[in-house]
């Protein structure tokens, strides 16, 4: 739950099924994140990925979230992907007036984005920020799993794929049915010309 209302406190954007990014309201995002809140309030939220906010390359999941930066707009994440590269320079970060910091850029392997950092180096009271995956909430998005609703109408429970041998087993089949059609219709008219000449006779 603490996940849930720390991603819409950030207002992270929501993807839909083709990762296509939409910016909506607080109240939106709850609704696509996480469902009917009122209606699935006990039930529990499916995994969320986040992606690249520019290439969709998928970074991390809810399932190693660590918490959220307020003031910052940053979420934590204790694992990646290895589709995001820990850069190798570090620079200079200030968290307060006081508190500077060395910090490297998290870098999209896709795209080479800079999606957030690592802090490399803290005074000893941010001692806690270290080894931990920060990362920007406006140059991610997400994606929660379960929560694709499109679906293509079935024709039958007994459809199946047009194939080179499917389509050649119907032409046979046709085929046969076309030859005793053929057969049936040359045996109706030998009877009714049977028929004709007995009347004839008569």
């Amino acid at each position: 739950m603490a996940a849930r209302e720390n991603l819409l406190k950030h207002g992270l954007k929501n993807v839909n099924a083709t990762f296509e990014t939409s910016c909506t309201d607080s109240t939106a995002v709850e609704e696509k994140l996480f469902g009917q809140v009122e209606e699935d309030e006990d039930g529990e939220d499916g995994p969320v990925v986040f992606i690249c906010g520019k290439c969709k390359l998928p970074v991390g999941d809810s399932l190693s979230w660590d918490g959220s930066e307020d003031g910052q707009n940053q979420i934590r994440l204790k694992r990646v992907t290895e589709n995001v590269i820990v850069g190798k320079e570090n620079r200079l970060h200030e968290v307060g007036k006081r508190s500077a910091c060395l910090v490297v850029d998290l870098i999209c392997q896709g795209c080479s984005s800079v999606l957030g950092m690592v802090y490399s180096s803290t005074p000893k009271s941010l001692d806690h920020k270290r080894f931990t995956f920060y990362f920007n909430v406006a140059d991610i998005d997400s994606y929660v799993l379960g929560s694709a609703r499109q679906m293509l109408a079935a024709e039958g429970p007994k459809e199946q794929p047009v194939t080179l041998e499917y389509r050649g087993s119907v032409e046979q089949q046709l085929t046969e049915m076309k030859m005793l059609v053929l057969s049936m219709a040359q045996r109706l008219e030998e009877i009714e010309i049977g028929l004709q000449e007995g009347c004839d006779e008569v």
